[in-house]
């Protein structure tokens, strides 16, 4: 097997399989408490959670709603309630703070069979094929996706929305409908292309990327003159095109946080790094200075990218 299909084997050697696992391990927790919260109502008659992702109530109290199904609503012409409103305005504010794509590797129960597919596909050695789309046609998806909203006059996306039929699928015990919808996704993502759905067609995603360029949190390759060239990182990260500006981008006299919106913040880059080279920071971080000295490594621009 290559290095490549056994990405991380290094970190799990030197820090351990835990260590190596650790924010892949959290963010699956993550993803199965967003769904169990939604399962308490249905399983015991008490509700936790009332309503789906794109629109919740917290113990009557808390309103939650999907920005991105709150513009839709807005451009359909509705007059949109106080909680609504409140709602979309927390969660706006949440993911401005933690990153806008967060909502893709650490909430959305599509991004496991994403990752599962990616996986088999790394194993198989397919990662190269399938269907190549540039990166802008999710954000050509989200503008189609208002314009037939505004012309409906409907949430247009949530007819097809897959995030949601999942997710409803759930939690109301419609199994065959998981099985189905949850097998339509896993076969376009593992014989349409790499991340097919999830990088290049999904326009939530390619909403809270936008949300994501001006978010706080941020991915810092701040030990970047530690790094080995293993390659492991590009490997396993779902956007794997964020990483070399952050990395190798000292001749640039780039800073060493990772800005791309397309980042999701997912953390495998820090799992798979047996130098520790990635950590979460802050935007306001992006300084030359913050980077730390390059300990018991080759002299400067010994690891510079050719």
């Amino acid at each position: 097997m290559s290095k490549m299909q056994n990405p991380g084997a290094a970190a799990v050697e030197q820090k351990g399989w835990l260590a190596a696992h650790k924010w892949l391990i959290l963010r699956r927790l993550s993803q199965i408490l967003f769904i169990a919260a939604f399962l308490v109502g249905p399983l015991t008659g008490f509700w936790l959670v009332k309503g789906t992702l794109a629109s919740s109530m917290t113990l009557d109290v808390l309103p939650l709603t999907d920005p991105f199904i709150f513009l839709q609503s807005l451009v359909t012409g509705h007059v949109m309630e106080t909680n609504a409103i409140i709602g979309a305005v927390i969660v706006a504010a949440a993911y401005f703070l933690l990153g806008g794509r967060v909502f893709c590797s650490w909430v959305c129960p599509v991004n496991i069979i994403s990752d599962t597919a990616s996986w088999l596909r790394r194993k198989l050695g397919w990662k190269k094929t399938g269907v190549r789309l540039d990166r802008s046609t999710a954000l050509w998806t989200m503008g189609a996706v208002f314009v037939t909203s505004a012309l409906t006059g409907t949430i247009a996306w949530e007819f097809v929305n897959p995030v949601t039929m999942l997710h409803r699928a759930i939690v109301f015990g419609a199994f065959a409908s998981v099985g189905l919808v949850s097998g339509a996704l896993f076969l376009i993502e593992l014989v349409g292309g790499d991340r097919i759905w999830c990088s290049r067609l999904c326009p939530v995603g390619a909403f809270y990327g936008l949300l994501g360029k001006v978010s706080i949190l941020k991915v810092s390759a701040s030990k970047r003159k530690a790094c080995n060239d293993c390659m492991d990182c590009y490997a396993v990260c779902p956007e794997s095109h964020v990483i070399s500006p952050a990395l190798k981008g000292e001749k640039d006299n780039r800073g060493p946080i990772i800005l791309s919106g397309d980042c999701t913040n997912c953390g495998r880059c820090l799992d798979v790094c047996s130098e520790d080279v990635f950590e979460f920071s802050l935007r306001t971080r992006n300084k030359l200075d913050d980077v730390r000295p390059n300990e018991g490594s080759a002299e400067d621009g010994t690891q510079q990218a050719a």
